[in-house]
């Protein structure tokens, strides 16, 4: 929360090459750094992009926290290509601001099957629109994905509780597998008992880049304008749901709310 944002260029530095003062820009920030409920950020130039020119700034500033976490889990962690092409993945927390966006980017831009869950059905067709062959329930997951045709599945990735789905993640993931998450391990996860299958485990955080200021943090703009091209061609589209106008305390009391409710569809954006 406070880290997505849309902006324009006001000033820049005097090493900064990528953009110039009055650009429109996105990005998700630095977690070192002040955040968007600032007035004025200070941003790195290696973790911005242009603001894609067919979205609205709400619907731009939706995207990148999001974004940059799905892209990276599935391409830079589990190193997904070509050869992959027509594979399973399976989404746990579909519906979710990154799981969302993974969808899509799973299916338009990998080219793989894709499974997500959702229970509601406000939850499970959103899924259905952006893009998931299958939908099934996290409350059966392996049931409901062997159900879905699934005996075991070539990709996993975590975007709710690895805690609560270890066990369903390694029941479920394929002998060589690949197995991601965002979220914090407690006193479940026992890697060992992906030994067996020689199962790849991949921790991802966006974060990571910018707080060791890693010698490939420009990766982050490389993605950022990449997508920049996939929104303005129709490949992916925002996944905003919720658009709060007015900087308020009274809005991000009700975004905070949103989100504490743990039944948030898509991204919650607050217009200034």
């Amino acid at each position: 929360m406070g880290w997505d944002a849309v902006g324009e260029v006001e000033e820049t530095g005097p090493e900064v090459s990528l953009f110039q003062k009055g650009d429109m820009v996105y990005y998700a920030g630095d977690i070192n750094k002040s955040g968007s409920n600032s007035e004025y950020q200070l941003v790195d130039e290696r973790i911005v992009g242009r603001k894609p020119e067919n979205l609205t700034p709400a619907q731009a500033a939706a995207m990148p926290l999001t974004l940059l976490t799905a892209w990276e889990i599935l391409f830079d962690r589990i190193r997904i290509n070509e050869s992959d092409k027509e594979k399973s993945l399976l989404i746990i927390g579909g519906a979710g601001g990154v799981g969302s966006i993974a969808i899509q980017i799973a299916k338009k831009v990998a080219g793989l099957k894709v499974i997500a869950t959702a229970s509601r059905p406000e939850s499970v067709e959103w899924c259905k629109r952006q893009g998931a062959d299958f939908v099934v329930d996290h409350q059966n997951l392996v049931q409901e994905v062997q159900q879905a045709g699934f005996n075991q599945v070539d990709f996993i990735v975590d975007f709710v509780d690895v805690n609560q789905y270890w066990d369903a993640m390694v029941a479920l993931i394929k002998p060589q597998g690949h197995i991601g998450s965002i979220s914090d391990p407690v006193e479940n996860v026992n890697l060992r008992q992906l030994k067996g299958k020689s199962v790849s485990f991949h921790w991802e955080l966006m974060f990571t880049r910018s707080m060791f200021q890693t010698e490939d943090m420009i990766r982050q703009h490389h993605i950022l304008s990449e997508a920049a091209t996939l929104f303005e061609n129709g490949t992916i589209t925002s996944t905003i749901k919720e658009h709060l106008t007015g900087f308020s305390t009274e809005n991000l009391k009700q975004a905070h709310a949103l989100l504490e409710s743990g039944k948030t569809i898509g991204k919650i954006v607050i217009e200034y």
